[in-house]
């Protein structure tokens, strides 16, 4: 699977069974949409919400939002029947929801490319569950057509009896150990949600702290959220502008023989220059994400 790196900053959540919302996402800014066929759909509304998801992607319109579909679990009545839409469906990516091990993902891959589907559908992880932090470095390699890992915050407290604390003290482990395995093995990996939509200044705070941990972006389930993920997420011009002067200052060095050199007073690095140059293609994929 291609690793070319693309904005993650903001990934919203959207129901199957909704139509509005479908219709809505071809207009919000959100980078990507994870149009759910699990956890938001009622039982008696899985088929429906399904083919309604189908014909919304052969539609089109979603520019160049990622577009990932949540499916069921293989363990349920409806996951088989998912995974085969999803390979005809026309997204990016299949979500997996509650991975515990490589072994999902084998299953999965099997099912998907039973039902023909194309070389780039990639396969998202659902990280919700403790086995699934114990496995994560298992999950994150499991197979080539893993992308992106995604933290399910919520099932993760549930199971740990933890609680929702302003700095996640009690899921630390869990993220930092999905942060290892994703960082590892190159995919990417975003945040989970933040529960209490009337809390701005919680959800700002919270994406700030897995902005610093490290996430590429961060889960949502409201559109309101939208802006501040993306700002959060994207580099500032400030950042964009030191590293562009940091890649050329070492560029120029490195015709001369130096393998280090010093701009402003800090001392420039090769590792320094791989950090600039990411941050300088996330600027420019987001640049043309918004054009």
């Amino acid at each position: 699977m291609s690793r070319t790196i693309r904005p993650r900053r903001s990934v919203l959540y959207m129901p199957g069974s909704n139509a509005r919302a479908l219709e809505k996402g071809r207009s919000l800014d959100a980078d990507a949409l994870i149009l759910d066929l699990e956890d938001a759909v009622a039982p008696d509304a899985k088929q429906m919400a399904r083919e309604q998801i189908c014909a919304a992607l052969a539609e089109g319109g979603y520019g160049a939002r990622e577009l990932a579909i949540r499916v069921n679990g293989l363990d349920s009545p409806w996951g088989r029947d998912d995974l085969a839409a999803v390979a005809a469906s026309g997204a990016h990516a299949a979500l997996l929801p509650k991975v515990d091990g490589a072994g999902a993902v084998a299953e999965a891959v099997a099912v998907l490319e039973a039902h023909g589907a194309p070389d780039d559908l990639a396969i998202w992880c659902m990280m919700e569950t403790p086995l699934g932090m114990l496995h994560a470095e298992e999950i994150a390699h499991a197979d080539r057509r893993v992308a992106c890992l995604v933290m399910g915050t919520s099932d993760l407290a549930k199971d740990l009896h933890a609680a929702h604390t302003r700095d996640r003290l009690p899921l630390l482990t869990g993220l930092s150990l999905c942060l290892l395995a994703a960082r590892a093995h190159g995919v990417a990996i975003v945040d989970g949600v933040h529960l209490d939509l009337a809390d701005d200044e919680g959800f700002a705070h919270s994406c700030r702290h897995g902005l610093e941990l490290g996430f590429d972006g961060k889960t949502l389930i409201h559109p309101k959220t939208i802006a501040v993920a993306n700002q959060v997420f994207a580099p500032s011009a400030e950042a964009v502008d030191w590293s562009k002067k940091i890649i050329a200052a070492h560029g120029e060095a490195a015709a001369q023989g130096k393998g280090v050199v010093v701009v402003d007073g800090k001392l420039i690095e090769n590792l320094h220059v791989e950090a600039a140059q990411r941050l300088v293609t996330l600027a420019d994929a987001i640049a043309a994400r918004e054009t």
